[in-house]
């Protein structure tokens, strides 16, 4: 009887991480659709036109929703945060797009969870997990055997781009992890924040280099509308909602979703072909992307102790509340795996 509280409660806690992952999992999996959406709803020869459209007017609209600006420090963290998460991103995925075939520029943003797996190491003071590392070059590997191809030739800007997305995405999710959200500001707030920030840092470049589409139809109309209502406002209000509270690596790898989804709809759409080694791939980067989300619960590192202090020091001194801008236990990555 008096294990029964503790199970329950372990279980509830469980099934609540479960339905979060597979929230989180609903963005990038959203993502996945912009190429598809790109390619046959769009005028072609603008892609920041349609990044800033996806950014900008989404950002807008929940600024005015939520009636929540950033203050303070927030300023310029989201300033920060939106440079990276979007503004810096996006043109670099464009430009790794526009000069490496699609697979290529896939599987370089396929090593995003790598990426965050090193950089959690300084800038949240997690222990490097050798463990999620692993399953992020298998889930690399998985995405390159789906959507790699013989035309695969290598462009030096192109690779410089596509790797610089990488580590632009990487550095916003891990620092958006180590700052949090602030208290009393929603998902939806803070997605507009960012959204805003990285809208505002797109437009000049918008303007300068792309320009406005000479004619935009019904159908590009409700291509932008989908990427900005559903691949912008909502899919990022649900990323930075997980990526609260679960750890900053396991939300990574749920981003090998996005080239899937595109090459799953390149096959039921376009007619792209999938054969027994790209089946092979999705197998392999599922499993990754699974795997990467177990294991036992996460330990922060411990802090060293000053010399001289006492060993039971620690252990009697009174606990700190947690804060949005300190990380949680629950944002460390797994201490095992050398």
């Amino acid at each position: 009887m008096k294990t029964a509280a503790p199970t329950a409660a372990t279980s509830s806690a469980a099934t609540g991480r479960v339905t979060l992952t597979a929230l989180t999992a609903l963005a990038p999996a959203v993502w996945g659709t912009t190429y598809v959406v790109t390619t046959e709803l769009l005028p072609p020869g603008h892609p920041l036109f349609a990044a800033l459209v996806r950014a900008l007017p989404a950002g807008l609209a929940a600024l005015l929703l939520t009636r929540v600006v950033p203050r303070g420090p927030w300023l310029w963290k989201a300033a920060v945060l939106g440079t990276l998460n979007i503004g810096a991103f996006f043109p670099l995925l464009f430009v790794a797009a526009e000069r490496l075939p699609g697979g290529v520029a896939a599987t370089l943003n396929a090593t995003q969870p790598i990426v965050v797996a090193v950089a959690a190491v300084g800038v949240l003071g997690e222990r490097l997990s050798g463990r999620r590392i692993g399953w992020g070059a298998v889930g690399v590997a998985g995405v390159a055997l789906v959507v790699l191809g013989p035309e695969a030739a290598m462009d030096p800007l192109g690779l410089a781009a596509g790797i610089g997305g990488a580590v632009t995405m990487a550095l916003g999710v891990t620092l958006t992890k180590r700052w949090g959200r602030p208290d009393g500001v929603s998902a939806p707030a803070f997605a507009g924040w960012q959204l805003t920030a990285g809208g505002c840092v797109l437009l000049v470049p918008t303007l300068l280099i792309d320009g406005v589409p000479a004619r935009v139809d019904g159908a590009a109309l409700a291509g932008y509308a989908w990427l900005g209502i559903v691949g912008g406002l909502l899919a990022y209000t649900l990323w930075f909602n997980g990526l609260r509270s679960l750890p900053a690596t396991a939300t990574a790898l749920l981003g090998l979703l996005s080239p899937l989804v595109a090459a799953a709809l390149g096959a039921l759409l376009l007619g792209e072909n999938l054969g027994i080694v790209q089946l092979a791939g999705f197998a392999l980067a599922l499993t990754a992307m699974v795997a990467g989300q177990l294991g036992p619960a996460e330990q922060p590192r411990r802090p060293s102790r000053p010399s001289g202090t006492p060993p039971t020091a620690q252990a009697t001194a009174p606990s700190r509340p947690s804060s949005p801008d300190r990380p949680s236990t629950d944002d460390t990555v797994l201490r095992g795996t050398p």
